[in-house]
């Protein structure tokens, strides 16, 4: 077996100077959500083509040296983390656009590749690509599809797998698996890109994708309304779903104490409604003609205000206005700065039960952690709500309260945001032992001597 040193001179030869890092930039890169921590690797090796990461793995999976794939780091499971001695392999060279088909309305390129660099390529073409989250400056295609990413616009257009066509990806043994296929229709077999969207790195390393693009919607509508009860936040929901012909990209819910921290606590934001509720939701349609769908979009809350289902509403006018409301729903940052310690969740569960759930966990914090906020918010049109719970000093109490109460609702443990460590030992929660151990059998199958990221989701 070779030595690291023997090792690091092989993948040296392999990728050049500008490929890998042994030096203190090493320490540099986190190792832990938010961007914290400092990376105990080896090296930080940086390919620049699917050739170089097939080498690269072949050497290791021969050395059994592990390997932890980074992509942006902007994950919050703590699925980049690793230990002194693994190597870090991070594709942030591979970040080339190799083609756009605007007929197909179809993208090929590498994983490395920003989503805000994606998104803008797209809009250049007059096309969306529809995944979005406030990361996308930093974060990348490969992690995107490793953790299956979901975001703002699920409710209208699916989560990053329903965006994927084809996929290459290197085994851990450094074989290609490669298929990327351009076309929505392929009943060929076994799809075997989607066994590694959502594997957080654990039996593949996606290199290239081809990814589907939609018609970009460039004229869109915000408005932030406010409801007296949740039976009203569903009935709005259902309505804007049928009312507004599909054309409905997002839903998302605040509850009071989160919509009080923004304009009062942290007055970072200005408060909008007069009267305190206990529900406020921030809407947005996309369509193609602002005038046309401004003004269907108008008469349509003027119909929720009218039967009630809303108590009171405020539209943007400007761009500049619906970037303020959006500014208050994704400022992580204030929560960060005020709760920290923080405890971030992302959960899914029917939406039937998502009022009571929520209000459960509430009262557990107060009960648990006194000296707690539990701030609630979520993409709640796909059934997706988060908490933010901060300052918490018992966080493994909190966190078995939090999923153990979930499993009685028959939901999941993360709905976008991935296991990785943070979240494996509540997977039991979401998932039977009969999906764990095809789970253990498929890590075997791919990844028999257990290199690559091993120890995310699950152990063998």
């Amino acid at each position: 077996m070779a030595t690291i040193a023997t090792l690091l001179q092989d993948i040296h030869a392999i990728v050049g100077d500008a490929g890998i890092i042994t030096d203190e930039r090493v320490a540099q890169r986190p190792n832990e959500n938010w961007g914290k921590g400092s990376c105990p690797g080896i090296a930080v090796v940086r390919p620049a083509t699917t050739e170089e990461v097939s080498n690269v793995m072949a050497l290791c999976h021969a050395a059994g040296q592990v390997v932890v794939p980074h992509g942006g780091t902007t994950g919050l499971a703590n699925g980049i983390q690793c230990k002194a001695g693994d190597l870090v392999l991070s594709l942030e060279r591979m970040n080339n656009i190799e083609h756009v088909d605007v007929q197909g309305a179809t993208i090929r390129l590498q994983a490395g590749v920003v989503i805000e660099k994606l998104q803008q390529t797209a809009a250049e073409q007059n096309l969306l690509f529809a995944v979005d989250w406030g990361a996308r400056g930093s974060a990348q295609v490969g992690g995107m599809l490793s953790a299956n990413a979901g975001g703002n616009k699920v409710i209208r257009y699916g989560m990053a797998r329903d965006q994927v066509l084809g996929l290459e990806v290197v085994m851990p043994d450094g074989r290609v698996m490669t298929h990327l296929g351009e076309t929505i229709k392929d009943n060929s077999g076994i799809d075997l890109k989607h066994i590694f969207i959502g594997s957080e790195g654990t039996l593949g390393i996606i290199t290239r994708a081809v990814l589907r693009l939609w018609p970009a919607a460039p004229a869109r509508q915000t408005a932030l309304v406010a409801c007296s009860d949740f039976d009203h936040v569903m009935s709005t929901l259902n309505h804007l779903k049928q009312s507004l012909e599909g054309k409905l990209s997002a839903f998302e819910v605040m509850w009071q104490n989160f919509y009080h921290f923004m304009t009062e606590t942290t007055a970072g934001h200005p408060k909008l409604f007069q009267d305190e509720y206990p529900y406020y939701v921030l809407i947005e349609s996309e369509f193609v003609d602002l005038a046309r769908g401004g003004e269907q979009f108008v008469e349509v809350l003027e119909g929720l205000l009218e039967n009630e289902l809303i108590a009171d509403a405020v539209i943007a006018t400007s761009q500049q206005q619906s970037a303020s409301l959006w500014a208050m729903r994704d400022d992580i940052e204030a929560m960060i700065e005020r709760l920290s310690p923080l405890i971030p969740y992302d959960l899914a569960l029917p939406l039937r039960h998502m009022e009571d759930y929520a209000n459960r966990v509430s009262e557990g914090v107060a009960a648990l952690s006194p000296e707690s906020q539990c701030l609630t918010f979520g993409h709640l049109g796909d059934g997706n709500i988060h908490f933010c719970i901060g300052p918490a000093q018992d966080k493994a109490a909190v966190d078995d309260m939090v999923y153990r109460l979930m499993s009685e609702y028959g939901g999941s443990i993360s709905a976008e945001h991935g296991v990785g460590l943070g979240k494996k030992s509540y997977l039991h929660y979401s998932r039977s032992e009969v999906e764990l151990d095809m789970m253990r059998t498929l890590k075997r199958a791919f990844d028999p001597k257990n290199i690559l990221n091993p120890g995310k989701i699950i152990d063998l």
